[in-house]
């Protein structure tokens, strides 16, 4: 995948995230949410996902990283 459409992508995740819930209220939050994503993204590892459900939640993850620094930092 081109580092561009990575970006959008994260990007569009991320403000999908914003529109549909509420800010992390702290820290922790922010952090278990953020822990989430990279465990389904670990799982699929683990077993081989395919790239198409691991570029999913990669882009998860890079927009509740994104989430994390905006609310939390």
């Amino acid at each position: 995948m081109d580092e561009q459409v990575a970006k959008v992508k994260i990007l569009n995740e991320y403000h999908t995230a914003v529109r549909r819930f509420p800010k992390f209220n702290s820290t922790h939050e922010g952090y278990a949410v953020l822990l989430e994503e990279v465990e389904e993204l670990w799982g699929l590892i683990k077993k081989n996902g395919s790239k198409s459900a691991m570029a999913d939640e990669a882009k998860q993850v890079g927009a509740m990283a994104l989430r994390f620094l905006t609310d939390c930092c």
